[in-house]
């Protein structure tokens, strides 16, 4: 059995907030390829409501699906992964306080998913993209995301990336 991690509300709203300013920054990647779809900004709107002191519960859940939903319609690579960072971005509400390495990707899973997307339309590296992720994280996020072990293996490009950000957080100074 894993041991518990303590998590607060205001935790859990960092870690959303930090996630839906993650996922906005490729939003426009989805809606470009798909202008009549509104789930993956309805994802990010959600998590931005939690994060900002709405409630945890059914529309987050809700939004995350059909964000997911979303990204199986999409054209292209970045698209798909734009609308699975929003989906990550409302789902983030729901980390678990379980001292588990998967869990890791409740908290960094929008902005590796984000990093993706402009990482194939940039047709290049995602660098640049993951500095920029490991600047926006505040404190508090930094501080929940040393409450767990280290990012998992595994989960193809998107996993490391998520090992990426990880431990660029991992590195900064407290």
């Amino acid at each position: 059995m894993s041991a518990a991690v303590v998590l607060s509300k205001d935790d859990l709203r960092a870690v959303a907030g930090f996630a839906a300013a993650s996922a906005e920054t490729v939003l426009e990647i989805f809606e470009a390829d798909q202008p009549g779809d509104s789930r993956p900004r309805d994802a990010i709107a959600a998590a931005w409501a939690f994060a900002r002191g709405g409630e945890r519960g059914k529309v987050l859940r809700d939004t995350a699906w059909a964000a997911l939903k979303a990204a199986q319609v999409a054209h292209s690579g970045a698209a798909r992964e734009a609308a699975r960072a929003a989906m990550a971005a409302a789902g983030a509400a729901y980390l678990h306080p379980l001292a588990k390495a998967t869990q890791v990707k409740h908290i960094l899973g929008a902005g590796a998913h984000a990093a993706r997307a402009a990482e194939l339309v940039a047709g290049g590296s995602a660098v640049g993209h993951l500095e920029r992720t490991v600047r926006r994280a505040t404190p508090a996020v930094t501080d929940v995301l040393h409450r767990y072990p280290a990012a998992p293996q595994g989960g193809g490009r998107v996993g490391e990336l998520i090992r990426a950000l990880d431990a660029g957080l991992r590195a900064r100074p407290e």
